[in-house]
């Protein structure tokens, strides 16, 4: 009984520890190119080099205990520690306003209740968000306009459009704010990968490439390599499919987001620097500070994409 005891109380002030660590963390200095990504575009941004840097995308925007998930304060200090894609999540309201919401329902993630669908904007603007544990913080459940406007110049984003969404209001909202150059488009079929690429054939498309098979459906659709960046699963893939996706200078994302984070936390954070160095270029992920933080000390940033910024 005095073993068990002493063992919680190690394991509580280890996992305190581990809190502290992302709250002492300092920011990383450098930021994206924004003159570049204008420029240029997030294809040639993700045209896949073998000098590329490896970056993060912050899974639901990066929530963390008094932060919660899609919100722009929490996309805001992801952001403060490291350039990060923001992946985010978008639903919409029974009056046709699109919001940020993973779930189907309000009940997990705000203190609302019921279907997203069947609320109003004006309902939903009076209800706050929960953070990663549940607690109920003073954030609001932002709108894809609001996030897009606030993103312009400072933020990539990889846009999960969920299911009823029309991909016609996304694209639409995503040329309004000028945001081609700055967000990119999530699919999981080839046939919605060629919707978005016959509503503009500029943005990028963030498609699953797993196997070979999923790539030459994508071809058969007429998606175009310079078009796609490679979501890879949530396993690691074959060496060779890594070889074969970077020799069409496609950009890849390994989704570390689930079991392989916990094997970061169980193991130390070093792992993430192996799934990059196995062929990832992009770790999608529920820790993005500690992921990002760990590969950026392999991997000094040089290249042309980046600046360096004092914040």
């Amino acid at each position: 009984m005095r073993y068990i005891y002493f063992l919680l109380i190690f394991l509580f002030l280890l996992s305190c520890e581990k809190k502290e660590q992302v709250q002492t963390l300092e920011p990383i200095s450098y930021s994206f190119d924004v003159e570049a990504l204008e420029q240029d575009g997030l294809a040639s941004f993700f045209s896949w080099t073998e000098d590329r840097i490896p970056l993060v995308s912050a899974h639901r925007g990066g929530p963390y205990s008094g932060y919660p998930e899609n919100a722009i304060e929490t996309f805001e200090r992801v952001l403060g520690y490291t350039p990060a894609i923001i992946e985010c999540d978008i639903a919409m309201t029974k009056d046709s306003v699109l919001v940020m919401m993973h779930d189907n329902t309000l009940d997990r993630t705000t203190n609302g209740s019921g279907p997203v669908i069947e609320k109003s904007w004006e309902e939903i603007q009076s209800l706050r968000l929960k953070d990663l544990d549940g607690k109920l913080t003073e954030f609001k459940v932002p709108t894809l306009q609001q996030v897009l406007e606030w993103g312009y110049g400072q933020a990539l984003f990889t846009l999960d459009v969920k299911r009823g969404v029309p991909f016609e209001m996304v694209v639409e909202a995503v040329e309004k704010a000028n945001m081609e150059n700055f967000a990119a488009i999530m699919t999981y079929n080839a046939d919605a990968a060629a919707l978005v690429h016959e509503l503009n054939s500029d943005l990028m498309i963030s498609v699953g490439i797993g196997n070979m098979a999923a790539y030459e459906a994508h071809k058969q659709k007429g998606i175009l390599d310079d078009n796609m960046i490679a979501f890879v699963g949530v396993s690691e893939p074959s060496a060779e499919h890594f070889e074969f996706l970077h020799s069409k200078k496609i950009s890849t994302i390994l989704g570390v987001l689930g079991n392989l984070d916990r094997q970061a936390i169980a193991k130390g954070d070093s792992i993430y620097v192996g799934f990059v160095q196995r062929g990832a270029d992009v770790l999608a992920t529920d820790r993005p500070i500690e992921a990002a933080r760990v590969i950026s000390e392999l991997w000094p940033t040089t290249s042309e994409k980046f600046k360096y910024i004092k914040k």
